[in-house]
C-alpha cells in the first residue's frame, strides 16, 4: 500500500497521462477516507488499461488534524499521513481538462453542488447512503450521468469494498488493509452490537469473513473503543475547528446550509465565550445562510446523546425550521426556541434529539427545494451513527411522548 500511494501520488502531481481518481464525501470521515484508499488499490491491482489510479481526500491537508479517529486507524496500520493526497493538492477541472479524468464515488452517490460540472467524470459509484442519482436535484427532475451504481443499506461503505476484495482479489487482503476495513466497520456498526440498530447480516458477514482470514486482527472491543475515544477527543479544538471537524453543506434556490457534528454536548459547545460571534463568523466564511448544529455526546455509561441547534441570524429561517421541543419544560425566548437548555441569540434547539445526519439529509433537500416544514425523523435512541436501513421508527407523537416521559 506505501509504495502504491508514493508512487501514484507523485505521478498525479508532476506526470501526465489519464486519471483514475476515488473520491469519499466532503465530510470524509473514516468510511470515505477508507474506502478511497482500499478501493483505489484494489483497482490498481486488478484493472487493465493503464489509468493511473489515486485516492483523494476530499478535504484540505490541513484538516486532516481534525479526523482524528482516522488518523488513529492510519497509525495503527502504518500509514503515513504524507502518503495522502487532498483535495487542496490536485486540481480536478484541471485533470479533467488537460488528462482525461475518471471519478468513481465511495461512500455518497451524487456530487455536491460545488462539483457538479464533474458529474460526466463519474464512472462508478459505491454507497450505502439512499440513492440520489436518479435526479440532480428533488425536484428538478434533470437527468445525470448513468454509471455502474452499487447502493446498498448496510452499516458501512467499507462492508461493500471489503466484500468486492474478499471476492474478486482476497490475495490482497494483508493486515493493513484488513484493519483498515475491519476498524471502519466496527465503528459504522458501533461495535457489532444490534441494540445500536446499525449492523446489518451483510456487515456481520464481512467483518467475520476478515477475521478468519486475517487471525491478527485486534480483538473487536478494544480497536472500537480506541478509536471511539480518537473520534470523541476534541481538545485543543478551537469552535472553527470543531465545526469543521464533520461538516457537509446542502444548497437550494435560496438558501445554502451547513451541517456540523459536534462531538460533545451542546450546551459545552453554546458556552464557549464568544460562540454566537464565532458561528456568525463562520457562515459568513463559508457561504451558509444557516448552520445546523447536530451534537453527539457519551453519557458516564456510554449512551449516546444526540441534540440539534439551527443557527441563523434571520428569524424566518428559525420559524420555517420549527424544530420539535422534546423536553417538557422548554419555553420560547429572546425570540428563539430553548428545549431543555439555554440557547444563545439566533439558535433554535432541540434536547433529547434522536435523528442522525443521515436521517435528516433527504428531509433537509425537500426543506431547501419546496419549502415545506422541516420535521425530525425517527432513528433509534442509542444509535451513535448515521442511521438504521432496519428501523421501523417511531411517529412524532410518539417519540415526544417517550422523551417527555423519560
Amino acid at each position: 500500500m506505501e509504495e502504491f500511494l508514493a508512487s501514484n501520488r507523485g505521478a498525479v502531481l508532476s506526470g501526465s497521462g489519464p486519471v483514475h481518481v476515488v473520491l469519499g464525501n466532503e465530510a470524509c470521515d473514516m468510511d470515505s477516507m477508507v474506502c478511497a484508499l482500499v478501493y483505489a488499490y484494489f483497482l490498481h491491482k486488478t484493472s487493465a488499461g493503464g489509468a493511473l489510479v489515486v485516492p483523494l481526500m476530499n478535504i484540505a491537508a490541513e484538516d486532516l488534524v481534525l479526523r482524528s479517529d482516522s488518523v488513529a486507524l492510519l497509525t495503527k496500520t502504518g500509514l503515513s499521513p504524507d502518503l495522502l493526497l487532498f483535495r487542496d493538492q490536485v486540481d480536478l477541472r484541471r485533470l479533467c481538462a488537460d488528462r482525461g479524468l475518471r471519478l468513481t464515488l465511495v461512500d455518497h452517490n451524487v456530487l455536491p453542488d460545488s462539483d457538479s460540472d464533474l458529474e460526466e467524470a463519474v464512472v462508478e459509484v459505491i454507497d450505502h447512503h439512499k440513492l440520489e442519482r436518479v435526479t440532480s436535484c428533488p425536484v428538478a427532475m434533470e437527468p445525470v450521468t448513468s454509471c455502474p451504481i452499487a447502493v446498498e443499506p448496510v452499516g458501512s461503505c467499507a462492508t461493500l469494498v471489503a466484500e468486492r476484495v474478499l471476492q474478486r482479489a482476497p490475495q490482497l487482503l494483508d493486515a493493513q488493509i484488513a484493519i483498515l476495513l475491519y476498524g471502519t466497520i466496527l465503528v459504522d456498526c458501533v461495535d457489532m452490537v444490534p441494540e445500536a440498530g446499525k449492523v446489518t447480516p451483510k456487515d456481520s458477514e464481512v467483518v467475520l469473513q476478515l477475521e478468519t482470514k486475517v487471525h491478527t486482527l485486534p480483538q473487536r472491543s478494544q480497536l472500537f473503543t480506541e478509536l471511539q475515544q480518537a473520534k470523541f477527543n476534541v481538545r485543543g479544538l478551537n469552535s472553527e475547528q470543531m465545526l469543521l471537524k464533520d461538516l457537509k453543506s446542502l444548497s437550494g434556490p435560496e438558501l445554502n446550509l451547513g451541517i456540523s457534528v459536534l462531538y460533545l454536548p451542546l450546551q459545552d459547545f453554546l458556552s464557549r465565550p464568544g460562540v454566537e460571534a464565532e458561528l456568525s463568523a463562520f457562515c459568513q466564511k463559508m457561504g451558509f445562510d444557516s448552520l445546523l448544529l447536530m451534537s453527539i455526546s457519551l453519557t458516564s455509561t456510554q449512551q449516546p446523546i444526540r441534540e440539534l441547534g439551527v443557527f441563523s441570524l434571520s428569524q424566518p429561517i428559525r420559524e420555517q425550521a420549527s424544530l420539535p421541543q422534546f423536553s417538557p419544560g422548554s419555553s420560547p425566548g429572546s425570540g428563539r426556541v430553548q428545549a431543555g437548555f439555554s440557547c444563545d441569540p439566533g439558535l433554535v434547539c432541540a434536547g433529547n434529539s434522536v435523528a442522525s445526519r443521515k436521517k435528516l439529509l433527504p428531509m433537509l433537500k425537500d426543506f431547501l427545494w419546496s419549502g415545506q416544514e422541516l420535521m425530525v425523523p425517527p432513528t433509534p435512541v442509542n444509535s451513535l451513527v448515521e442511521g438504521c436501513p432496519l428501523d421501523q421508527g417511531l411517529s412524532p407523537t410518539e417519540l415526544q411522548t417517550r422523551l417527555s416521559r423519560d
